[in-house]
């Protein structure tokens, strides 16, 4: 039996809620049989196709592992100057890898220089853990085992967003900053102590709350 692993992510840039990344891995064989699934880029699908196929992936699946990195741990990471969020993808990406230990791993890449993401993953990769490995930009839509890693995140993403709305009893949309109903609920909210584990305080969007009322201060003052 030959593995082969997807690794995708899911929220990258939304002001609110966690960063999800996938990966999935699988007997090569069985390639096909996700493929007359329907299985590919979580971003074609509905979010009840995604959920029914997420179910057919995990039983297909030889494993499958998911992290989830919150706001607070994106905050921390991106204070440091030699840390940005593709290094701290490039470090869960590695441990993704090394839970699954497949033969091959196929890597939807965050950046341009697919080569130099591959080079940082490898760098946080013991030395025994030592796939083949492809980073590539768009490999969710290229690569059947990359979409289905896709579908694991979104589908993640999607249940934590709709654990918080419920925990917290509000709705604030998609957490996206192109979303008016996030942006509105970032606005009235940003200060509110009930509500800042939820934010990425380092997004602009947040810093720009911040900007606006020192602004405001000064004008008062």
């Amino acid at each position: 039996m030959v593995l082969i692993a997807g690794i995708d992510e899911a929220g990258r840039g939304p002001c609110i809620g966690p960063m999800v990344i996938s990966g999935v891995s699988i007997d090569e064989t069985k390639l096909s049989e996700l493929s007359r699934l329907g299985v590919k880029d979580s971003k074609l699908l509905t979010a009840e196709r995604r959920e029914e196929l997420a179910k057919e992936i995990r039983k297909l699946a030889s494993d499958y592992k998911t992290i989830l990195i919150e706001p607070e741990e994106i905050d921390r990471a991106l204070m440091h100057p030699s840390m940005n969020l593709n290094k701290l993808e490039a470090v869960k990406t590695a441990e993704i890898i090394a839970f699954l230990n497949p033969a091959q791993v196929i890597i939807d890449c965050p950046q341009v220089n697919t080569k130099a993401y591959k080079f940082e993953i490898r760098n946080y990769l013991d030395s025994h853990i030592n796939p083949a490995m492809l980073a590539e930009n768009k490999a969710d839509e290229n690569y059947v085992i990359v979409g289905a890693a896709s579908i694991l995140a979104k589908v993640t993403r999607d249940e934590m967003i709709e654990k918080i709305k419920k925990e917290l009893g509000v709705d604030f949309g998609s957490g996206y900053s192109s979303d008016p109903k996030t942006i509105i609920f970032l606005e009235e909210n940003w200060e509110n102590e009930q509500y800042g584990r939820i934010f990425r305080k380092s997004w602009d969007s947040f810093k720009k709350q911040q900007l606006a009322k020192s602004q405001t201060k000064l004008a008062e003052w």
